[in-house]
């Protein structure tokens, strides 16, 4: 006569769980850095290592460029890497880390405002 319960609630939950992969994918396209994948900005990142984790550490010349353009083109995505799970597993200390650009002399740098904040 027709389709058994359980396979009406099997169409069902295949249909919810492409609609579910869909929107989650929809909403990890677009966060703070924009279409970039954090880990990809991340990454973009590494010459700031040493200095991110000790406030002693000379700021490498190549790391204050890299964060002077992302103070440029989005300072958010700047917080966002720094202030992430997986920017403290590689023993980034957000405190140290957000210090960057004045230990830079970046002068274009947002005053006044934190990472976090909106």
């Amino acid at each position: 006569m027709g389709f058994s319960l359980k396979a009406y609630f099997l169409v069902a939950l295949v249909v919810f769980d492409i609609s579910c992969m869909v929107f989650i994918k929809d909403v990890e396209a677009a966060g703070e850095c924009g279409k970039t994948p954090i880990r990809s900005a991340a990454v973009s990142l590494s010459p700031c290592l040493g200095a991110a984790g000790n406030a002693k550490a000379k700021v490498p010349p190549a790391c204050c460029s890299k964060v002077g353009a992302f103070l440029k083109a989005s300072p958010r995505c700047l917080c966002a890497i720094l202030l992430s799970p997986l920017a403290k597993q590689a023993g980034i200390k957000p405190g140290i880390a957000i210090g960057i650009p004045k230990r830079c002399n970046i002068r274009s740098r947002q005053a006044g405002k934190k990472c976090g904040s909106k």
